[in-house]
């Protein structure tokens, strides 16, 4: 999956405006353009505009996680940590994880709704660091389908 595309399917999952998106953005730590948000939301393919490169995606991810539960205690603003420069799959849905403070339970209903079942195992798989041994990468389509579970859970 493009960055695009994962930017459109979250702005639709949560019913955001193009200013909450850039309120999102500022949050976590980039600057952005109506422009921009237009450009990105209305792109067909990478090839087709300017990149949402993953550090703005990363961004508005951190940014949507800050919304949903709050900045950090006693972290100060102009410490925090900048936006990854390079987003996995895995990382997308950690972030998607920590933002909506879902557990393994909440995910795996939320898969079923999508039509996908997976044990809890094969879940935890998913958040393991990439050399552990029982690591698994998150496919695109896995990602797809949770975040269709996603919509049909909050929309």
């Amino acid at each position: 999956m493009n960055n695009h595309d994962i930017l459109r399917r979250i702005r639709y999952v949560f019913d955001f405006n193009d200013t909450k998106l850039i309120a999102l953005f500022q949050m976590g730590g980039q600057r952005v353009t109506q422009a921009q948000v237009s450009e990105w939301l209305n792109a067909k393919d990478e090839t087709d505009t300017e990149l949402c490169s993953d550090t703005y995606l990363a961004a508005f991810l951190n940014g949507l996680i800050v919304e949903k539960r709050g900045k950090k205690e006693g972290v100060d603003p102009l410490q925090e940590r900048l936006p990854e420069t390079v987003l996995t799959n895995n990382s997308i849905l950690m972030k998607l994880k920590i933002a909506l403070d879902l557990k393994a339970e909440d995910m795996l209903a939320i898969l079923s709704l999508a039509k996908v079942n997976i044990s809890k195992h094969e879940l935890s798989a998913l958040f393991r660091k990439p050399g552990h041994k029982h690591y698994r990468e998150c496919m695109d389509q896995f990602l797809r389908n949770f975040l269709a579970g996603l919509a049909l859970q909050y929309r």
